[in-house]
């Protein structure tokens, strides 16, 4: 069977968009993981497909699949790479335009070389984080005989937020892991190592679940930047410089939604050929 793609990236959060409006692509968990392999298939931190709309309004639905094969409910980097994609496809015929996300409605507009994306309003309930906790800010977790003080926060998929003195030296793969197999997060999640600069500038590692850690994590800078404004630490207006880009992220509080802005870019156009089906 053969997959035919395109290879696009968002300030390094790189993706594969496979067009699946024209009928089932026979996309496994495990050919996808395939697929994701950088050495041995594409290689991407996740697999998008483009699929019908789900409502009246909408261009297009997307579903999100990690590296590893599992899915994912939000991805705004990969977002905007859906509506870049959209546009080149001759999809889009206005400067705003709607998405059916795995979560929801996402809401898409050209900036001028850039994308803007609604990334929806952060929910800060453990319910929709999936913590079995009470909600506290900051939540406390022992790990290895210390305490790490977390926020956390759900954009459509859950982030944990660490507050870090300096990005560069985080301890990132080993913080990170232990986070997501902690047995509070009953869904695993996203964990952002956050430096503050300034009130309008800040740092950012993110350790994806079903990924490892990754140039750019557009939900993961609206998390951050969530918990980090409902702490009084940043302003309303943040670039969030990750190790792949910085991204413009807006929020103007509770009951608002999170505006995100960056690029989309196309890498290159292919055709993944298997031989063998994995089982």
């Amino acid at each position: 069977m053969s997959v035919r793609f395109s290879k696009m990236h968002g300030v390094g959060n790189d993706f594969v968009i496979v067009d699946r409006r024209g009928g089932d692509a026979g996309l496994t968990p495990e050919l996808v993981a395939r697929m994701g392999d950088r050495h041995r298939g594409i290689g991407f931190d996740q697999l998008i497909t483009i699929d019908p709309p789900r409502s009246a309004d909408a261009v297009a639905a997307y579903a999100i699949f990690n590296a590893d094969g599992s899915s994912a409910g939000q991805c705004g980097n990969g977002a905007r790479c859906v509506a870049a994609w959209l546009i080149r496809d001759g999809a889009v015929v206005t400067d705003d335009f709607v998405l059916d996300s795995p979560t929801g409605r996402v809401v898409a507009q050209v900036e001028g070389e850039d994308i803007g994306i609604d990334m929806g309003v952060p929910d800060f309930s453990p319910a929709a984080i999936g913590l079995a906790m009470r909600e506290a800010d900051p939540y406390s977790f022992s790990l290895d005989g210390s305490t790490l003080e977390v926020g956390a926060v759900s954009m459509g998929n859950p982030h944990a937020v660490i507050e870090v003195v300096r990005a560069a030296d985080a301890d990132v793969e080993r913080l990170g892991r232990a986070l997501q197999c902690h047995p509070a997060f009953a869904d695993s999640c996203n964990v952002g190592f956050a430096e503050v600069r300034d009130a309008s500038h800040i740092v950012l590692r993110v350790f994806e679940r079903g990924v490892g850690e990754t140039l750019a994590c557009g939900s993961g800078a609206c998390a951050a930047v969530a918990v980090l404004a409902r702490r009084g630490r940043v302003g309303e207006h943040v670039a969030v410089a990750l190790p792949g880009g910085t991204l413009q992220l807006r929020w103007a509080g509770a009951g608002h939604s999170v505006r995100m802005v960056g690029p989309a870019t196309f890498v290159f156009e292919g055709e993944f050929r298997c031989l063998q089906v994995p089982a």
